[in-house]
């Protein structure tokens, strides 16, 4: 069976990431540039493959004072170690429109495997007759396993930043011709 291979829309995407602040509050930010591809054999997406790619020099807290601390190596040392990788294992359909995104995930140097849930958005054809297919990921990871170690503790006792990351990915892909 022809593999379709599908290409990712940044301009209708986005990556945020969300992280406790104080055990109080929750910031939130983005990855501008990233890329990525999904094979599949299946019309479903069942088995597909999924490989994506984001630039840490385009983290966005809205801060650029905590974004510049993010790009150093307190957390993920942007110069050495420039991309976030993921490579995935395995797709699995859980019905409707659930699926199941297993996977490598690479931070700085290293690789953990990693649990996303996947809920298909669908698929249409744009204005240009592009096939479009549309996906939200959602998932948790610890950053500490990933090296990001750095940390404060207020006077009061109080964690500055969380240990655990939420993710959410709304992706669009684009249809490749064959």
């Amino acid at each position: 069976m022809a593999t379709t291979k599908w290409t990712v829309d940044p301009t209708h995407s986005e990556v945020q990431f969300k992280v406790k602040h104080l055990v109080i509050s929750t910031v939130t930010g983005s990855f501008k540039t990233f890329s990525g591809t999904l094979e599949t054999e299946n019309d479903d997406f069942s088995n597909a493959a999924v490989s994506f790619s984001l630039d840490v020099d385009s983290i966005d807290t809205n801060q650029s004072d905590r974004d510049n601390h993010l790009k150093s190596p307190d957390f993920f040392d942007a110069e050495k170690y420039p991309k976030i990788t993921f490579q995935s294992t395995s797709f699995t359909h859980q019905g409707g429109d659930d699926y199941q995104l297993q996977g490598n995930l690479t931070i700085r140097d290293i690789t953990k495997p990693v649990t996303l849930n996947v809920e298909y958005g669908g698929s249409a054809t744009d204005f240009y007759g592009n096939t479009k297919a549309g996906f939200e990921v959602m998932g948790k990871i610890s950053r500490k396993e990933f090296g990001l170690q750095w940390n404060a503790v207020t006077e009061a006792g109080a964690v500055v930043v969380g240990d655990e990351i939420k993710l959410i990915i709304n992706v669009q892909f684009v249809k490749q011709a064959s």
